[in-house]
């Protein structure tokens, strides 16, 4: 397979990965670009002992924590929204309730350990198996399926929390507003 073919058939993974990996929406493409200008300097020693997304997972891991490091460097701590490509004349509702969704998404994954959140970004959400996996992050099938059941109980419990706070924070507002005697 050659580097457009590559590139054709997995870019929207490469920036996915990249940006699940906490690589900010405005540094996305760039980083992007980097991990196929990495694919295109290495492809020629791809052996196919893993897959072709086990090894550009641990390139795009390498390219993340580069521009992580950068953003952090630059105090750049906005990560704005993803880059979904709306359509301006689909529901205006259901648009910001994807948006808060994937918002929501971002907020429980990141609150993960690096090593539980790449577990779960690959296997949940990317469909690896523990297998490829295992490859791709250079460690025993056992300890991917550990972190992959500690993820998947950091979920739950951020999301959990995250549901508490809305119906605390929605009774505590109605409350302060019949204390206030405000409507």
């Amino acid at each position: 397979m050659n580097l457009e073919q590559i590139y054709e058939r997995h870019a929207d993974f490469v920036w996915r990965t990249l940006r699940r990996l906490g690589v900010a929406e405005g540094e996305a493409r760039d980083a992007t670009h980097e991990v196929f200008l990495v694919v295109h300097d290495k492809l020629a020693g791809f052996e196919g002992r893993s897959s072709l997304s086990t090894w550009l997972f641990t390139i795009c891991r390498s390219v993340a924590r580069d521009f992580r490091a950068r953003a952090r460097r630059a105090k750049l701590g906005d990560g704005g929204e993803l880059d979904d490509e709306i359509d301006l004349r689909a529901d205006v509702g259901r648009t910001i309730e994807h948006n808060e969704r994937l918002a929501e998404l971002e907020r429980i994954i990141s609150a993960m350990s690096s090593e539980q959140r790449n577990v779960f970004i690959l296997f949940e959400i990317e469909k690896l198996t523990g297998v490829e996996i295992a490859e791709a992050l250079r460690i025993p099938l056992g300890t991917v399926y550990s972190r992959l059941q500690l993820a998947r109980k950091a979920f739950r419990e951020e999301l959990d929390r995250g549901r508490a706070r809305e119906r605390f924070g929605d009774a505590r507002s109605g409350a302060a507003r019949r204390a206030g005697g405000g409507a």
